[in-house]
């Protein structure tokens, strides 16, 4: 009979730094470990695009968050020039380091997965190049396109990510109508279905693109997964116009020829 896991000590966890993956938006969402590694920390760091706000990482996590950890906000501006989010990172890096190193256990919270088009990746690539000796541990979250299928198919719109020998082509959503074609073209030639994020005020050309193709039908929309105002529905059922920044779409142009 196997064992138990051991629990980890939050009284006196050791000093380091632990990227948390916290999901899309349901706290549910959130692993055993994400949990324990946010109850075990003395600081609790997270994005945030401004000074003074939230932050949606933080506001997932809330129901894990104690009044008597430290909260340390680091600003993340969402802009298109380099030099801010370098020097953003970059202080990010040097302030989660500090704390490390004057003995505390620290957590930076990350919505979605830490690893997949996740602030924290820069951040921990920041460490690295910086603060080589700052131990780093990270702990996977839900990532919104994994989230989104699930929502479907639970609601009756059955949308397998992948079946038998598909890929998964996981993209930003392109600036233009010419990258999304060349995407789908190659997409469609190698057998792969396409997740599209960060849809925002391109999805009335991309719906029009995708109507024209005969693909609006077959591809599923999601806005704010995880959220209580969430929105998973056939693209088709969604009219023209800007959506918000975390929305995202499945787009699959063939199916395999062996299904149930």
């Amino acid at each position: 009979m196997a064992s138990a896991p051991q629990e980890s000590s939050l009284e006196n966890p050791a000093p380091g730094l632990v990227l948390v993956g916290v999901g899309p938006g349901d706290p549910e969402l959130l692993t055993v470990a994400a949990v324990r590694a946010i109850e075990a920390a003395a600081v609790v760091a997270y994005p945030v695009a401004r000074e003074g706000a939230t932050g949606m990482a933080a506001a997932i996590a809330a129901p894990w968050i104690a009044p008597h950890q430290r909260r340390l906000p680091l600003v993340f501006p969402m802009v298109a020039e380099a030099e801010p989010r370098l020097a953003a990172w970059q202080a990010a890096a040097e302030a989660l380091a500090a704390e490390v190193a004057a003995g505390q256990a620290v957590v930076l919270l990350c919505e979605g997965d830490v690893s997949l088009f996740a602030s924290s990746s820069y951040v921990l690539l920041a460490l690295r190049q910086r603060h080589p000796a700052c131990p780093v541990r990270l702990v996977p979250g839900v990532a919104a396109v994994c989230a989104a299928a699930a929502a479907a198919s639970g609601a009756g719109m059955p949308w397998p990510l992948a079946l038998q020998s598909e890929g998964l082509w996981i993209r930003p959503t392109p600036e233009a109508p010419a990258g999304l074609e060349a995407l789908l073209a190659c997409a469609a030639a190698e057998g792969s279905v396409l997740a599209l994020l960060k849809l925002g005020h391109r999805w009335s050309w991309v719906r029009e693109l995708l109507a024209a193709r005969g693909l609006l039908e077959a591809a599923l929309f999601a806005r704010r997964v995880g959220w209580p105002d969430q929105l998973v529905a056939p693209a088709a059922a969604v009219p023209a116009g800007e959506q918000t920044y975390f929305s995202l779409l499945l787009i699959r142009q063939g199916r395999p020829s062996v299904l149930p």
